[in-house]
């Protein structure tokens, strides 16, 4: 049996404490105080005027309620006659049938007008096109329906007017379940197209130079450079314009309501105008809110599915 011998363990070292958390000065404490009292109003507004509002939207459409008797619980009623109600079916329809038809042609428009505009023009005559396209959108929905309201009407509207000097006859552009709803987004994208024509402005700007040069001297040209270069390098403003004209086009209240109210029949009534006249009309402030909560799970998850598939569309550079 031999011996085995045990090297020897050599002590280590007491480990060192750990360095004291360094202290804040007086002068980051003051910095953080004003970034947050700079930010106080804004997370106030948010609380106060949507977080607030949801959750009593929601807490609500679970009542009965008409202002002048007590509420009344009435659990999940409000939504089983939503999906029932031929009316809100139908709008939830509309409304969609309109998100899609207004903001594509609204797209379209926008970065057309604005790859013309972007292209070799005068700066002065630039500035005039720019103000000119987003000056709509400075005016009040309402106010503009009622004008094109006029300009519409089917007796004595200006563009009745101008077809029958060309031999057109009078169309009924308010009237018609088609021509109502095409009047409809026509008059709402004249207003909105601008928004979307500022950003693609912006958008094009950010675009090197030297890309478009280098492709030209490959042989781009024209509608191939603009599907291969400038749509692709546009894609994250393209996201941002189609999420808010689709939020902003789910919402719209103002022109089907003061040109055809809704009609004819039902044809131009939107989930808006439900809510409106289901709360202030009939005094139905539950049921209001359980539509009001459907449309605004409808934005979420249209919003979430945009988010989603532009992972494969668009492209940063």
């Amino acid at each position: 049996m031999t011996n085995t011998q045990i090297p020897a363990v050599r002590p280590q070292p007491p480990a060192a404490p750990p360095a004291p958390a360094p202290r804040r000065s007086a002068r980051d404490r003051g910095t953080r105080l004003l970034a947050t009292l700079f930010l106080a109003p804004t997370i106030v507004g948010i609380v106060v005027f949507t977080a607030v509002p949801i959750i009593g939207s929601v807490v609500l459409s679970l009542f009965h309620w008409n202002v002048i008797d007590d509420p009344s619980f009435a659990g999940a009623a409000n939504y089983r006659e939503a999906f029932t109600d031929s009316t809100v079916l139908v709008s939830f329809g509309n409304t969609l049938l309109f998100m899609v038809l207004a903001v594509a042609l609204q797209l379209v428009i926008a970065l057309v007008l604005a790859l013309a505009v972007n292209g070799r023009m005068p700066v002065w005559l630039r500035s005039v096109f720019r103000s000119a396209f987003f000056f709509p959108l400075v005016l009040s929905a309402a106010s503009i329906s009622v004008v094109m309201k006029y300009l519409f009407n089917q007796d004595f509207g200006v563009v009745n007017w101008l077809l029958g000097l060309v031999g057109v006859a009078p169309v009924p552009w308010l009237t018609s379940e088609n021509a109502a709803m095409a009047t409809v987004i026509l008059v709402y994208v004249w207003q909105q197209f601008g928004f979307s024509f500022l950003l693609f402005v912006g958008g094009l700007n950010n675009i090197p130079k030297e890309i478009h040069e280098a492709a030209s001297l490959d042989g781009a040209t024209g509608l191939r450079k603009h599907l291969g270069i400038t749509l692709p390098l546009l894609s994250p403003t393209l996201l941002v314009a189609s999420v808010v004209g689709i939020i902003n086009a789910l919402q719209v209240f103002e022109q089907p309501y003061v040109l055809t109210n809704g009609g004819p029949g039902d044809a131009t009534r939107t989930v808006v105008m439900v809510i409106y006249e289901s709360a202030f009309e009939q005094l139905r402030f539950g049921a209001a809110s359980a539509v009001g909560v459907l449309l605004f799970v409808l934005i979420m998850a249209v919003t979430a599915l945009q988010f989603r598939l532009s992972r494969r569309f668009v492209h940063y550079q």
